[in-house]
């Protein structure tokens, strides 16, 4: 017998895996120029969301012109990062440049507790939802899948018709000789950054719409969204993507199984069991 709510359960697994894979391409963007991995991407997420809440919420702007501005901030966060975190530690070991973006995740938790207290905020408006048949789906997340969708075909268009975007794929696959054929590789590192920075907030924008923001919500997305670039190949954005959707189906078609929380245990075996046979990922090259 056709189960409606299981076709329902995958659907939203669906639309969860749009929000995952719009946090998975900046985060990939980033490691495939720079080679560094920022531990700290869903923190500038959470600077966004609040960003966004501040300016609607207490300054009465537009919603469009506050979700202008927490892209803008956010973009202009990455660059700062990477100047003043990021540069200095390329030539280190690699665990090093764990370390110093994890100190930089546990300095935005802490600057934001203190800022804004540990309160759950919201935007306070009431997203439709959208009826079809017996099924009832959000639409704040066909609106981050649609999205990603634009934003992965943004990005594809801007890497492989540009000139910049021909430089920023050059230097992710050859560091050292890209250099030698007239690419400023700190000029493309800083753009590389301001790009990632801005999909963190592109990413804030619409997960505003659907969570509360608080200053622990890294925590939430962070975990995930590096293992499912993890699982996708890290660096691969394309295979990010398309990872971002297997690990919402676990979630969510687990969840309707067993509970939401077993769907995340599921996910997460599913991972773990994957690292052994595919350590480099599922869409690895």
């Amino acid at each position: 017998m056709f189960d409606t709510f299981l076709l329902e359960a995958i659907i939203n697994g669906v639309l969860l895996g749009g929000v995952l894979a719009l946090l998975a391409l900046g985060l990939n963007l980033i490691f495939g120029v720079i080679d560094v991995v920022w531990i700290c991407y869903a923190e500038l997420v959470m600077i966004g969301m609040y960003t966004i809440y501040w300016l609607f919420v207490f300054y009465g702007l537009p919603l469009a012109v506050a979700i202008a501005a927490g892209i803008a901030v956010v973009a202009a966060l990455g660059v700062l990062l990477h100047v003043l975190v990021i540069q200095p530690v390329l030539g280190s070991a690699p665990i090093n440049q764990l370390l110093v973006t994890g100190g930089v995740l546990f300095f935005l938790q802490a600057s934001a507790t203190l800022a804004f207290g540990i309160e759950f905020r919201n935007l306070g408006l009431r997203m439709p939802v959208v009826e079809f048949g017996d099924m009832f789906i959000s639409f704040a997340r066909i609106l981050a899948f649609a999205t990603a969708l634009v934003g992965v075909l943004v990005l594809w268009l801007f890497l492989t018709r540009t000139y910049l975007g021909t430089a920023i794929r050059a230097i992710s696959q050859d560091r050292e000789i890209m250099p030698l054929m007239g690419v400023d590789a700190r000029r493309i590192y800083l753009i590389t950054s301001a790009i990632g920075g801005g999909m963190a907030g592109v990413a804030a924008s619409l997960l505003v719409l659907q969570y509360d923001v608080h200053p622990a919500f890294g925590l939430s997305f962070g975990p995930i969204t590096f293992m499912v670039c993890v699982m996708g190949g890290l660096g691969n954005m394309l295979g990010g993507f398309l990872a971002a959707f297997v690990f919402a189906q676990f979630i969510s078609v687990g969840g309707y199984f067993l509970h939401v929380e077993w769907g995340y245990v599921i996910a997460f075996v599913f991972f773990i069991a994957m690292m052994f046979v595919r350590p480099k990922g599922l869409f690895s090259r």
